[in-house]
């Protein structure tokens, strides 16, 4: 039996293929069961329920369309006999249609029955409740279909999902691509906009400065070489030259890492040049390797993902094990956590993806325009503060609580980072070196802290390893004990019961 397999009833047929407007749910599943291939049978009793329709010209168009679909015929030397003794009195026709139907489900030609009789459900539930189950109506099996295939959505701002004819191939941003493949507009054509597949774009002042192409691939059919059987292939990963200085490669590989992980994806890689040393670079930081060269000179670059926990390895730090296996981390007896109060102003800064105001402007959210000056929203960020406490070793947990705000959320644990490294800058020069490229502000900004050597800045270093979704707020933070009485003001140690407590209630993808 395929759980791809829907076995849909008389009256679904009739509410898909009736000569009148289609509810939302109809529709729905039948766009679902569509995009996603799955395979919807007729059952062959359907034709007999039809012919009894005393409409005749319903039902002379409701037996002309039963053909779109696959017809399921029953097993052989099965009477009503035999369907009355294991499901039940069949007092009416429709009765041994519904016992047909019901047998072939319980014999494992079809995973799901679709149907709105009411009847028929009580039937299967009296049954066996595993065989009630398998009964949808046809709104839950819409969900059941965005639940097992829909991708799950990541919420990173200024990067928008779309469809490869949705773009524009033609504009400059893709001259390079065409200058090393001249085959690249007929690929455009037949293998993006024809197969309709999706791209991660991001866009500046309406031009088009970062894009990925995705492909999702089954084991049978990769050129990857690592263990798995989901596959993420990346087919074009292009950023414009004249916009890497905002870090939109780390922007869109972010997207990357949280799409695999958040939808159980065994590998990601990409195939690309060795004179692509910017992207490589960024690649290997996180963990791709080059599994092997293809004829024509071309690298395969693997990551491989997992939902087990990530164990310590002798001789590495935690913060390397982390960063090559963003976006899990190590926790264990030995990992230390942290909260870090953070206020709205400086919150919204480096969680843009959280802002979220309550009269937003005209232009939140959309993509065009929306490209951030700095990288707010990568990977790798820095915190300034002035607090007197320390904090632990590289790979020791960070939870950033927002103070109360205008805008939600308000008092509540945010996002979770992975410490990276922690310094005291003297002066602003100091301060503007060893933020590097990581700083979300500008150069006044950095100023403007006063940095000195009495009041020296404390430059936190650190991974982005997730948001919390739905953030942790003070009243459930108070009844796990992370908070007691008035809510910290500068950076606290967590306990190892508020550490797992916390990251156990993150739902971040992966054991913990």
């Amino acid at each position: 039996m395929s759980e791809r397999s829907y076995l849909i009833d008389t009256n679904i047929l009739i509410g898909l293929e009736d000569n009148r407007e289609v509810e939302a749910a109809y529709s729905s599943f039948s766009a679902l069961a569509a995009k996603y291939k799955l395979d919807v049978f007729v059952h062959e009793a359907a034709k007999r329920d039809i012919a009894r329709d005393k409409d005749h010209a319903r039902r002379k168009i409701s037996l002309s369309k039963i053909d779109k679909y696959r017809l399921l015929k029953p097993q052989r030397g099965v009477t009503v006999a035999d369907l009355e003794k294991q499901f039940g009195p069949l007092k009416k026709p429709n009765d041994e249609v519904d016992a047909a139907l019901l047998h072939s489900l319980d014999q494992g030609a079809a995973a799901f029955l679709v149907s709105q009789d009411q009847g028929l459900h009580e039937r299967a539930e009296a049954f066996s409740p595993e065989l009630g189950r398998r009964v949808l109506y046809i709104g839950d099996a819409a969900d059941l279909i965005v639940q097992t295939y829909e991708p799950k959505e990541v919420p990173i701002r200024h990067v928008a999902e779309v469809e490869a004819h949705e773009i524009d191939h033609t504009a400059a941003f893709f001259d390079s691509l065409r200058d090393g493949y001249p085959e690249f507009d007929n690929w455009w054509r037949k293998k993006c906009i024809e197969q309709h597949r999706p791209c991660w774009v991001v866009y500046d002042d309406d031009e088009l400065a970062g894009l990925i192409v995705r492909k999702d691939e089954p084991a049978d059919d990769t050129d990857a070489i690592s263990p798995g059987q989901k596959f993420l292939k990346i087919c074009t990963f292009k950023v414009s030259p004249e916009k890497r200085g905002v870090k939109l490669g780390e922007l869109l590989l972010k997207q990357v890492f949280w799409f695999a992980q958040a939808n159980g994806y065994d590998v990601a890689y990409v195939t690309l040049y060795a004179e692509q040393k910017s992207l490589l670079g960024l690649l290997e930081y996180y963990g791709f390797k080059c599994t092997y060269t293809k004829e024509d000179g071309e690298l395969v670059y693997e990551r491989s993902f997992s939902r087990e926990a990530l164990a310590r390895e002798d001789g590495q730090s935690p913060f390397v094990s982390a960063r090559l296996n963003y976006p899990r981390f190590v926790l264990d007896e030995k990992t230390e956590g942290f909260g870090i109060p953070i206020q709205e102003g400086y919150h919204d800064i480096l969680f843009p993806d959280l802002y979220d105001p309550f009269q937003p402007d005209l232009f939140a959210g959309l993509v065009e325009g929306a490209l951030p000056r700095r990288p707010g929203n990568t990977i790798r960020k820095v915190y300034l503060c002035r607090a007197a406490s320390n904090l632990g070793a590289a790979g020791s947990l960070l939870f950033f609580y927002k103070g109360q705000s205008k805008n939600p959320p308000s008092q509540s644990i945010t996002a979770i980072g992975i410490l990276d490294s922690v310094a005291l800058a003297r002066s602003t020069s100091e301060l503007l070196l060893l933020t590097g490229g990581r700083s979300v502000y500008s150069e006044s900004d950095l100023d403007a802290w006063g940095a000195s050597t009495k009041r020296p800045v404390k430059v936190i270093n650190y991974l982005l390893a997730n948001y919390i979704d739905p953030p942790i707020e003070l009243a459930e933070l108070r009844g796990m004990g992370v908070v007691r009485g008035m809510p910290q003001q500068s950076i606290y140690r967590l306990s190892p019961e508020a550490l797992r407590s916390l990251s156990a209630r993150a739902n971040l993808g992966f054991q913990t």
